[in-house]
């Protein structure tokens, strides 16, 4: 046989392949049974004995080769793929290393120049200030003149803006034109977004940003060019003129309007010109400056609605990198006008952080965004494209705009301003943001809105919002609720068939998808109600809601606004299901945070925004919260409708208020809200008492070592990798306690774990499984329960192998004068399905 096998390996000449058998020897094979054998790992990289045996049989060329020869033969492949594989992954990582480390070093050289700029500027300034009449010499010139539309007269006119333009943005991008500081909190380095800059001392307000994508350049230039599609704030972009520049590129005289973030102040529009060109390098650019202040442009119905608002030099670099891939170099220079928005809110128009989260940094994320998507790394959710999902979190966030603007070109109108919360109710008869179904909706009188904003005091944006997420109990009205969701319920958009529902309160949350940086999530929310009439007690009258949670999460995110926006779907929603989105906004209207101490004693309150903050108060941490809710209505029912929906958001404001008094120290603090807080005596206390009583129950140590104590105990059990958890011994046992492996494994916070009761957290076979090991525990004091699951506040499934509980004694050292004080909960290797 060995000779055999010889015998072809020589006729096989040079075309031969060799492959190490399992005793260490090499084995050759034919150029042909390579080829088979190859075919059949195309089919199968890994086939059992039968099919080894099968292809010896099926396949002649291979008839004097051993099984066990082909099995390593195919051990052999597999390793070579992945070793393929692996060499790849590190050449790309390699190539993206490289492309960083360039940006970094040119980040560092243009750092150089600022300061060496600065140190000449700096002693510039003291020889002046040593000599007479410095007044004058240094007075500040903005050194960005306005052009006028007259300017645009001619294709020279319009050409020599455009150079101008671009000679301004490259000076900012690469350059020392702004002095840039680096963004808070946003560190550079390979692992991070990008690199982020903000301005200081400069005429208006700007952000910088540098960054490597996986797109080619082209690719790039494309999508930042449609800036509705990435910029959530722009309502419209509509180009006048565009003709070629001579050299390859184009010049546009473009209108846009942006939404305004809150009720309080006018929105803004633009009048620009945008300069696209490619550089000697093989670099593209993408420049855009205003032609002009106000009282120019395009005129439009909703003028009235909009302040001029100035854009100074900006734009997009874009750098080929050699192995694919480009470098970006984004700069969003502007100036908002913020003289004629209230005092409160110049923060928003006058904050370089805020342009660098709502602009800069949202271009180079959704960039990223589409560049994973393209390279197929982003995970489906209810078997929708992640492109589909993206067009629903868009929509939502529009539609929520729309409410909140209420544009007189979009159908908007004011009804009344009522209340002391100056709760404004509009209506639209129109029902062009819903064109899409506009037939199935032709007997609906229209939409109705309530809406109203307000200041709140020493609260997390981020923390607010997941609050509001996680327990809708809190401040929903789900009788109304259902009114508003059941119109668009299986497509029904009639009150006429409508039928009594009672909400149980409870929510069920299915993740669909979330961005790659995490700072956007999209669910739907399924609402548990059941009917109030006899004979529909049989049919579900559950709501389901499509919610996004935008830049929720990330509460360390400066300037970040967090929203909450959500809309009453069918359970089977179609790509184009018509959405009516009600929600939350909150934004920080001053990032600056004040000593730790200053806001722990700082007032905690909320009040309304005409209010005068109280002497005292801390203002550096004050948030703009917006609330919009949405109802269709019939014609005879509008002033019903309006009455219930000033009803509805007055009750939702002065649940918000209590919720944020709640959560408000949290910003410092996230185990503030209990009392069982670190550094609180009862917390520790409460860890001393569940170390000591799993020691006395079970014989062994819950921590690594006993002679710590105080904080630092109670630290380490915070800190274990298992969940544990404790509940009240109330009739129903009601969680009060959990470290963070048990906060994320229920996914809440010491907030609304208070909320969860020890039931809830198990399905229904899990409450049969708990009731003996229950009596048992009760008994003897511990329990030990084996393998099981349960469930998360997001309703999420959670498994976990093995589960113990016991009950925490006071003074349990003493067992004849301790008592039970609550009962304690691990669950070890636990993990999401």
């Amino acid at each position: 046989m060995a000779m055999a096998v010889a015998n072809q390996h020589e006729s096989g000449g040079d075309n031969i392949n060799r492959h190490l058998d399992s005793n260490g020897k090499y084995v050759r094979y034919t150029t042909e049974q390579v080829e088979a054998l190859e075919r059949a790992y195309s089919e199968s990289p890994k086939p059992t004995s039968l099919r080894r045996q099968q292809l010896i049989r099926e396949c002649p060329i291979l008839a004097h080769i051993e099984p066990k020869q082909i099995k390593v033969w195919f051990q052999n492949r597999r390793c070579r793929d992945k070793q393929r594989k692996e060499a790849s992954r590190l050449q790309s990582v390699n190539q993206k290393l490289s492309a960083m480390n360039k940006l970094l070093m040119e980040e560092n050289d243009r750092l150089q120049k600022q300061v060496s700029h600065l140190v000449s500027e700096n002693g510039y300034m003291k020889q002046q200030l040593t000599t007479v009449g410095t007044d004058a010499s240094c007075e500040s010139v903005d050194p960005t003149p306005q052009h006028s539309i007259r300017d645009a007269n001619s294709h020279a006119g319009l050409l020599a803006i455009a150079e101008e333009t671009l000679a301004e943005f490259l000076s900012k991008a690469t350059g020392t034109a702004v002095d840039w500081v680096q963004m808070p909190g946003m560190k550079p380095g390979p692992d991070s977004v990008g690199i982020f800059a903000i301005s200081q001392r400069c005429n208006g307000v700007a952000a910088r940003a540098c960054g490597l994508v996986s797109l080619e350049p082209m690719k790039i230039v494309e999508i930042l060019k449609d800036r509705p599609s990435w910029f959530r704030d722009c309502r419209s972009l509509e180009v006048f003129t565009m003709f070629p520049a001579g050299n390859g590129g184009t010049i546009e005289l473009i209108y846009m309007q942006t939404y305004t973030p809150t009720t309080l102040a006018p929105a803004r529009d633009f009048w620009t010109l945008r300069y696209t060109t490619s550089l000697d390098n093989g670099s593209f650019v993408v420049c855009e400056r205003s032609l002009s202040g106000s009282g120019t442009g395009p005129n439009t119905s909703s003028a009235a609605q909009f302040v001029r608002a100035e854009m100074l030099p900006s734009g997009y670099l874009i750098r080929p990198c050699d192995g694919g891939g480009s470098i970006i170099h984004i700069v969003d220079h502007i100036n908002l006008e913020g003289w004629s928005v209230p005092d409160v809110l110049r923060p928003l128009y006058e904050s370089s952080k805020v342009v660098a989260q709502r602009m800069t940094i949202a271009a180079l994320r959704y960039i990223r965004q589409v560049a994973h998507e393209t390279n197929g790394e982003v995970v489906y959710g209810l078997g929708r494209q992640p492109a589909v999902l993206r067009t629903f979190s868009q929509r939502l966030s529009r539609g929520f705009s729309d409410a909140v603007n209420g544009f007189n070109d979009d159908g908007w109108s004011i009804m009344h301003c009522s209340g002391a919360e100056d709760i404004i109710v509009a209506v639209n008869y129109s029902m062009k943001h819903l064109s899409s179904i506009s037939d199935s909706l032709s007997f609906i009188g229209g939409v109705l809105c309530a809406k109203a904003s307000m200041l709140i005091q020493n609260v997390s944006p981020a923390i607010l919002i997941r609050f509001l997420r996680e327990h809708r109990s809190e401040w929903a009205d789900f009788n109304v609720d259902a009114y508003s969701a059941a119109t668009l319920k299986a497509g029904a958009f009639a009150y006429s068939g409508m039928r009594p529902t009672r909400f149980s309160g409870s929510q069920i949350i299915m993740p669909l998808g979330h961005t790659v940086e995490n700072e956007e999530m999209l669910e739907v929310v399924r609402l548990e109600g059941h009917s109030l009439v006899q004979e529909d007690t049989f049919l579900s009258r559950d709501v389901h809601l499509l919610q996004q949670m935008c830049t929720g999460i990330d509460e360390d995110a400066v300037g970040a606004c967090s929203e909450l926006v959500f809309a009453p779907i069918n359970e089977m929603f179609p790509d184009d299901a018509p959405l009516v989105p009600s929600g939350f906004r909150v934004i920080p209207v001053d990032a600056k945070t004040g000593d730790a101490q200053d806001l722990l004693t700082a007032n905690h309150r909320t009040s309304d925004i005409s209010t005068t903050p109280e002497t005292g108060s801390n203002p550096s941490s004050r948030c703009i919260l917006t609330i919009a809710f949405q109802f269709p209505f019939e014609n005879n029912l509008q002033e019903n409708v309006a009455n219930m929906a000033c009803q509805y958001v007055r009750s939702v404001i002065s649940s918000v208020q209590r919720v944020a008094m709640a959560v408000s120290p949290s910003e410092l603090n996230p185990f503030s809200v209990s009392k069982f807080c670190p550094g609180s005596a009862e917390a520790v206390t409460l860890a001393l008492w569940i170390c000591q009583s799993y020691n006395q129950h079970l014989g062994s140590d819950l921590l690594r070592t006993n002679s710590l104590g105080g904080s630092s105990l109670l630290q380490q059990l915070w800190d274990h990798q298992d969940a544990i958890l404790c509940c009240s011994l109330k009739p129903q046992p009601v969680f009060m306690f959990a470290n963070q492996a048990g906060l994320d494994m229920l996914e809440t916070t010491l907030v609304g774990l208070q909320d969860i009761t020890l039931e809830k957290i198990f399905d229904e076979s899990g409450r049969k499984a708990l009731c003996p090991d229950f009596a048992k525990l009760m008994q003897q004091g511990f329990a030990c329960l084996p393998s099981g699951m349960c469930v998360s506040t997001m309703g999420r499934h959670v498994s976990y192998e093995q589960a113990v509980s016991w009950k925490v004694l006071a003074d349990s050292e003493d067992n004849n004068n301790s008592s039970i004080h609550c009962l304690a909960f691990m669950f070890a290797n636990w993990s999401f399905l």
